[in-house]
């Protein structure tokens, strides 16, 4: 479903991306993991065109991200945001529903509101939460509905940046627990950036590790509990000492 070939960047000296090469098939959930400042969020940003790659290719579905239309390429892809990244002057439902209500992809209020509703009952919370402000919501619920706003269009691929950043441990499952199940009855093709290894156990078919501007390793989560890669045995035990340098 997508595929990265060759994918280069630089900000001035500093090359983040130095020729990453990946393909994630078509419903697969892969989750790339990888320290902090290892470009994670620039591969990301790549693959959604908010960030140009200097060069390579990232091709959706066999065709090149760079030649399609922009519109109509942003609708295949949802997106659930670290901080959930809700309006806080729009109502709860209105959250949910803002690619429905303009754009391509515009829906009539009413039935906006109502796709909204569903998309709330999905990850679990009633119509009466629709009609609410995301300050009077708790950090899980507002993850929950970032969680609806990014299925509510029905997206061929998902992206989950950090998706339980800020939660507690009771939280972090729950949110875990309907990425997967949702991601599943979606058919749909999930990439996910986090730090938390219970989310990459709970939600991984692969696992991608960035280092040094490319893919250093991928595979199962199984194949990753046994990996010898020094570097992948720190980052996943939390080690401080290994290959991977610490601030002291």
């Amino acid at each position: 479903m997508i595929r990265l070939e060759s994918v280069h960047k630089a900000f001035g000296a500093n090359k983040v991306l130095n020729g990453v090469d990946l393909e994630i098939a078509r419903g697969e959930s892969l989750v790339v993991i990888g320290g902090s400042g290892t470009g994670k969020s620039v591969l990301l940003k790549c693959i959604l065109g908010l960030v140009a790659p200097d060069s390579g290719r990232i091709l959706l579905d066999g065709r090149d991200a760079a030649q399609e239309d922009r519109a109509a390429f942003l609708a295949h892809f949802g997106m659930l945001f670290q901080g959930a990244a809700l309006f806080d002057s729009m109502r709860v439902w209105e959250n949910v529903a803002f690619r429905l209500l303009r754009g391509p992809m515009r829906r009539p209020k009413a039935e906006a509101r109502e796709i909204a509703v569903q998309k709330l009952r999905r990850v679990g919370l009633g119509p009466e939460v629709a009609d609410r402000f995301p300050a009077e919501l708790s950090g899980g619920m507002q993850k929950r509905v970032g969680l609806a706003r990014a299925i509510a269009a029905d997206p061929q691929v998902i992206f989950f940046d950090e998706p339980t950043t800020g939660l507690d441990p009771i939280m972090s499952g729950v949110i875990n627990d309907l990425i997967r199940e949702i991601v599943q009855e979606m058919g749909a093709t999930a990439m996910t950036i986090t730090h938390d290894m219970s989310s990459v156990r709970a939600i991984a078919d692969r696992v991608a590790m960035l280092h040094g501007g490319k893919l250093r390793w991928i595979g199962s989560v199984a194949e990753m509990d046994r990996t010898d890669d020094s570097y992948v045995a720190q980052f996943i035990h939390g080690r401080a000492e290994g290959p991977i340098p610490s601030l002291r």
